[in-house]
């Protein structure tokens, strides 16, 4: 299947909970986000199987802050996924933040583990989302809740990486500072279609912080190809601000919340 016509299927089966046949064995991969925690299955082609999505803040700036939440919400869409297949887990991929150090990794090989799977690869985020995006050479983009990260791939591995906290939940900020509402009123107001000009108007600045943390850390480097991902980046315009600061080609996928899990499960190990 090619990778945008996967990716996109993958979001589909994530959002109605549908369900693929599945050719081979099933294999599984597990992001857990600063704002989402995202199960993805795929089958022996890389196939998008299924998925599985949970609105979460166990993680934060790239450490997991709930244990217990995360183990929990990790258990719950496990064993939903699990009761839709009709297979049974019991290892998994899992993403880190890139550059966290070795407690930091295995927190998260501990949630997987208490949550009852073997941990089958420990993925940077970047090179999961690259792997779904089928990206070897290039620089990924990635705006989260909390922080803007940027990383420069070279043969499919991470030659560096650069994350700065600047993120979705800064665009809330200031949302919320700017209608003098709460924050949880804001976080709806942002994703508001009908808000949408309204939204980038207000949040433009702070995009534009971003892709100068981007520009920063690419200045420089010969970059064949940059690609932007991360719940964050759904912002409709938001492509455009990166491109403009940047004075580049930003590629972003339809869904750009789904390339790190689609591509963790992605993953194989020798």
């Amino acid at each position: 299947m090619e990778q945008r016509n996967a990716l996109e299927r993958f979001a589909q089966l994530v959002r109605t909970g549908a369900v693929d046949p599945g050719d081979g064995a099933v294999r599984l991969g597990v992001d857990l986000g600063t704002a989402n925690i995202v199960l993805a299955v795929v089958d022996g082609t890389n196939a998008p199987v299924a998925g599985a999505w949970r609105h979460s803040s166990v993680v934060r700036d790239g450490v997991v802050v709930d244990w217990l939440g995360a183990v929990s919400s990790v258990s719950d869409l496990k064993s939903e996924l699990e009761g839709r297949i009709g297979a049974t887990f019991d290892r998994a991929a899992v993403t880190v933040p890139p550059g966290v150090d070795e407690g930091t990794r295995k927190v998260f090989t501990n949630v997987l583990e208490a949550a009852g799977l073997g941990v089958s690869e420990v993925v940077d985020e970047p090179v999961a989302a690259a792997t779904a995006l089928g990206l070897t050479d290039g620089a990924v983009i990635d705006i989260g809740h909390g922080t803007t990260g940027v990383s420069l791939l070279r043969d499919g591995a991470i030659g560096f990486s650069v994350d700065q906290a600047t993120g979705g939940h800064h665009m809330t900020l200031v949302i919320s500072g700017a209608k003098g509402i709460d924050y949880e009123e804001a976080e709806q107001f942002k994703t508001s279609t009908a808000q949408a000009d309204l939204v980038f108007g207000l949040v433009r600045p702070t995009l534009e912080k971003m892709a100068t943390i981007a520009a920063d850390a690419l200045r420089g480097h010969d970059v064949r190809e940059i690609h932007l991902v991360g719940g964050a980046s759904t912002l409709p315009r938001a492509a455009e601000v990166f491109e403009g600061v940047l004075g580049e080609p930003v590629r972003r996928p339809a869904h750009p919340l789904f390339p790190t899990p689609y591509g963790t499960a992605m993953r194989r190990t020798p």
